[in-house]
């Protein structure tokens, strides 16, 4: 083992036990975050049966959301292998719970699960119970440990929809001896930009496990059931007035979403805004924001139960569940993807594109900056600084047809050009499986 790796995991045996208790103390709030305590440790049920299984890591629900194509393709082509998938927060394990309830119906075993701490002996519990024949990884996740691990039981790691930054290519050059060793011998990269294979390669990967297969997110394609959910909402909120949605907000992005609301409704005075915080502890924050806003409001989940008067007459109504923020989105006139009025890097300006829903969303995009730059550069999203500028585009664009068919067709066509990374990562998940 390296120093640098020693030292690594010496200081996470440290950080555990206060990670452990910061963990205990959420779930005292919310049991989402003790259920399956076990995985985390390495620990919980093994996979029945002797085959080896394909083992999915997407960190939360971004990234679930993003395999979402790729589960589909591996179930379709591999159903007698099990499929294990594996998230660190409680609305990244929620969202995929859903997904393999819509994959599980044949075929082998789903099962989902925490992702085990990045200790040595957390994740060879972890690979003994999942037996897995390959691992892919979702984007960014570069555990030292975990890729150890693998390499050394020979559980050949895809990183797929790979991207790396500057930033963080700098940082892991200093210790080169944390990555390097696994990442010659057990990983490959499917990059979604030249630039990110090139900062992969910087690292030490060997050029021939290095290539550029674009960005998965591109190759989701919303189904019939999401677009019949999404006539659904329209018809239970607004049959017959404008509906748009603030999806994945953040501190600060509810009030500035409210602000154009109340300017909206100076000239639609029956528009409804539909909220939904990115995180589920903020629900009731936003609650009261929305009590103090003078505003007819309700939540979703009590919505679920009240008659349509009600839910027509709502000016706002607060999303304060998990997983149906997309279903929104197929409803909406408009839609504007938060964590990017705040420097929290933006969330998946490709879910409301892909529906062909015209898209608002501000400068701060680190999270997917090629993507932005893509939708940006075709016209398809329009950018705004400030919570001013929100709500000027949304008046405007809600009273301007034409801009709005506009943002629609560029989304859709942008979209489809930039389609294919799926079938890249097969070809590679392929010469493992066979």
């Amino acid at each position: 083992m390296s120093l640098s790796r020693a030292l690594y995991s010496l200081l996470a045996a440290l950080a555990l036990p206060g990670l452990s208790l910061l963990i205990l103390w959420r779930g005292s709030s919310d049991r989402a975050y003790l259920s399956g305590w076990g995985a985390r440790f390495g620990r919980g049920p093994a996979l029945a049966g002797d085959e080896r299984s394909i083992w999915l890591h997407a960190v939360s629900v971004g990234e679930v959301q993003a395999a979402g194509a790729l589960l589909e393709a591996l179930r379709a082509q591999y159903p007698a292998l099990p499929l294990v998938i594996t998230c660190a927060t409680p609305a990244g394990r929620e969202r995929a719970r859903a997904l393999a309830q819509a994959l599980g119906r044949s075929g082998a075993e789903i099962d989902v699960r925490y992702a085990p701490f990045d200790l040595g002996p957390c994740v060879r519990g972890a690979l003994r119970r999942v037996r897995p024949a390959v691992l892919v990884i979702m984007e960014t996740e570069l555990w030292p440990n975990l890729l150890n691990e693998c390499a050394r039981a020979g559980v050949p790691v895809l990183i797929a929809s790979a991207r790396l930054s500057e930033r963080s290519l700098g940082r892991l050059k200093k210790f080169p001896g944390l990555l390097q060793p696994a990442l010659r011998t057990a990983v490959t990269v499917a990059a979604q930009t030249p630039a990110d294979a090139q900062r992969f390669a910087a690292l030490g990967l060997p050029p021939e496990r290095v290539s550029v297969c674009g960005n998965i997110k591109f190759d989701r394609t919303p189904g019939a059931s999401l677009r019949t959910a999404g006539a659904a909402q329209r018809a239970r909120f607004a049959p017959a007035r404008l509906l748009w949605v603030a999806g994945s907000t953040h501190r600060g992005e509810e009030q500035a979403a409210l602000g154009a609301h109340l300017a909206l409704r100076n000239s639609r005075a029956d528009a409804l805004l539909v909220l939904a915080p990115r995180h589920r502890p903020r629900f009731d924050e936003v609650a009261a924001i929305l009590e103090r806003s003078g505003l007819g409001w309700m939540r979703y989940s009590a919505a679920l139960s009240a008659n349509a008067d009600a839910c027509h007459s709502a000016a706002v109504v607060l999303l304060d569940t998990m997983g149906d923020l997309e279903s929104f989105y197929a409803a909406a006139d408009l839609a504007f993807v938060g964590g990017s009025l705040v420097p929290v890097g933006g969330h998946n300006l490709l879910e409301p594109a892909a529906l062909g829903v015209p898209t608002i969303t501000g400068p701060y995009q680190s999270a997917a900056p090629q993507v932005a730059q893509e939708l940006s550069a075709r016209g398809a999203v329009k950018i705004v600084a400030t919570a001013a500028d929100l709500s000027a585009a949304v008046t405007s664009l809600l009273s301007d047809q034409a801009a709005l068919r506009a943002l629609s067709t560029a989304a859709s066509a942008t979209v489809a050009a930039n389609r294919g990374a799926l079938q890249r990562l097969l070809e590679l998940i392929r010469a493992w499986l066979g």
